[in-house]
């Protein structure tokens, strides 16, 4: 269940990743507004891969 969320979410971080820093920050004209969201989209993608993958484990053979 937690992977399945996980997983959904990377996938609404990756759209957002296109749709905030060319829609909402379009019209800044820094480039900070859209580094600053990438980069903590950056960080959660990472939090969320290591809960999608936190569960697996390796065959004691």
């Amino acid at each position: 269940m937690l992977r399945t969320v996980s997983l959904w979410l990377v996938g609404l971080v990756i759209l957002a990743c296109y749709a905030v820093p060319y829609g909402l920050l379009g019209d800044t004209p820094s480039w900070t507004g859209a580094f600053l969201f990438w980069t903590l989209a950056g960080v959660a993608i990472i939090v969320l891969n290591a809960l999608a993958t936190a569960s697996f484990s390796e065959d004691k053979e």
